[in-house]
C-alpha cells in the first residue's frame, strides 16, 4: 500500500493520510509494516516497566474513570513510603530494572515524601518512571531533583471540548503547560490518547497521532476505552481494539525511536492483546508488581493482573522467546530521548 511505503521511507503523513490508515478494514499489512520498523529501529528487546499503584485516592471527577472522586463504590487507599520501597525491593530482586509509581492525582502523599521514596529507589539502582497527573513546574523539578527518570501524563484527547468535557474542572492549556515542562526539566516524556471515547472521531485521534509527533514525546500509550459501571459513561463502552491497535501501529510508523507499550487495557479486551500489540509495534511490558493496591486500582472493569512478581517475568520470558523476543535487561531508555540529548 502506497501510504504505508510512504510512512516507512519519511516516517511522515498527512492527517488525510492518517484517517485513510485508520479506516482500512485488512489492517495486515499496517501491522506487518510497523513490526518491522519496531525490529530495525529499537530492536527485539521489550523492556518491562515494573508498576507499583500507589494510591487510589483521587481529587479529579473525570468521566470515564474510575478512581473518579464522586465513585463511592471503590475503597480509598495509600501506600506509606515504607511500603511502595518494599514493593521495590521485591521487583530489584526479581530482576526488573524500571519502575513506574501510578496514582491517583491528590496532595495528601506529600511532594517531600514522594522525593524522599525516589532517592530510596534509585539507591536500588532502578530507573523511576511517574504517572501522578498534573503538578507545578516546581513540583515536578523536585522529583526530578530527586532522580526521577521519566514521567508519564496522557492527554487522553487532544478535542479540547471533548476533554474539558469528559475532564471536569480541568483545563485542557495546564495540561499542556504540564507536558512542556516535563520536557524542559529533562523528563522521558510519556503521553497518549485512548481510542473510543464517547463523541471522539476518527479525524480526532489522527489529531491525537499528529500532537504527539509534534511535542514530542518519548514514549506513547495507546489504549482502548473500557467503560467503567461506576461512571458516567457506564453504557458508552464498545470493542475499540483494533482501532486502538491500528493507531498504535501508525504511531510506530511515524515515530520509529520511541517506546511504545502493549497496554494493559488490549490484554483486558483479548487474552492475547498484549502479544498482539507486540507483534504490531509495541516495545514495552508493564506488568503490575504492588502487590495487594492493585486489587482496588480500578479504573476500568476486569483489568488484567500480571500475578506474582518473579513467576510473572518467568511466564513472561517463555512467551517472548515463542515470538522471537527477548527481555530487555537494560534501563529501557527511548531511542528517542537518547537521540535528542546527543544533539
Amino acid at each position: 500500500m502506497e501510504t504505508i511505503e510512504k510512512a516507512i521511507k519519511t516516517h511522515a503523513l498527512t492527517k488525510g493520510e492518517i484517517i485513510t490508515l485508520l479506516n482500512i478494514q485488512d489492517a495486515s499489512l499496517l501491522y506487518e509494516a510497523a513490526d518491522r520498523v519496531r525490529r530495525e529501529s529499537v530492536g527485539d528487546g521489550v523492556h518491562l516497566r515494573g508498576l507499583i499503584e500507589i494510591s487510589t485516592v483521587c481529587k479529579r471527577n473525570c468521566l470515564y474513570c474510575g478512581l473518579r472522586r464522586d465513585n463511592k463504590k471503590i475503597f480509598r487507599s495509600r501506600m506509606t513510603p515504607k511500603e511502595i520501597i518494599t514493593h521495590a525491593q521485591a521487583a530489584a530482586k526479581a530482576g526488573y530494572t524500571t519502575l513506574v509509581l501510578q496514582g491517583g492525582e491528590e496532595d495528601g502523599f506529600g511532594a517531600d515524601n514522594m522525593a524522599g521514596v525516589i532517592k530510596e529507589i534509585k539507591r536500588l539502582g532502578l530507573a523511576v518512571t511517574l504517572s501522578l497527573g498534573e503538578k507545578s513546574f516546581e513540583e515536578y523539578s523536585l522529583y526530578r531533583q530527586a532522580g526521577a527518570d521519566r514521567y508519564l501524563l496522557r492527554i487522553e484527547t487532544t478535542d479540547k471540548t471533548l476533554y474539558e468535557k469528559l475532564d471536569p474542572g480541568m483545563s485542557f492549556e495546564n495540561r499542556l503547560r504540564c507536558l512542556k515542562d516535563l520536557g524542559r526539566l529533562g523528563y522521558e516524556v510519556g503521553s497518549g490518547f485512548m481510542v473510543g471515547l464517547p463523541d471522539q472521531s476518527v479525524d480526532s485521534i489522527a489529531d491525537d497521532i499528529l500532537f504527539l509527533k509534534a511535542l514530542p514525546v518519548h514514549m506513547a500509550g495507546i489504549g482502548p476505552f473500557i467503560a467503567n459501571p461506576d461512571t458516567p459513561l457506564a453504557n458508552c463502552g464498545k470493542d475499540n481494539f483494533d482501532l486502538s491497535l491500528k493507531a498504535m501501529a501508525v504511531i510506530r510508523l511515524l515515530m520509529p525511536n520511541i517506546n511504545i507499550p502493549a497496554t494493559t487495557a488490549m490484554e483486558t479486551l483479548r487474552p492475547d492483546g498484549r502479544f498482539t500489540a507486540l507483534k504490531s509495534g509495541a516495545n514495552v511490558i508493564m506488568p503490575n508488581v504492588g502487590g495487594d493496591m492493585s486489587e482496588y486500582y480500578r479504573l476500568y472493569p476486569g483489568k488484567a493482573r500480571a500475578g506474582e512478581v518473579k513467576e510473572y517475568r518467568a511466564e513472561l520470558e517463555k512467551k517472548l522467546k515463542a515470538i522471537g523476543r527477548f527481555i530487555d535487561e537494560g534501563p529501557g531508555i527511548s531511542k528517542a530521548y537518547i537521540a535528542e540529548d546527543k544533539k
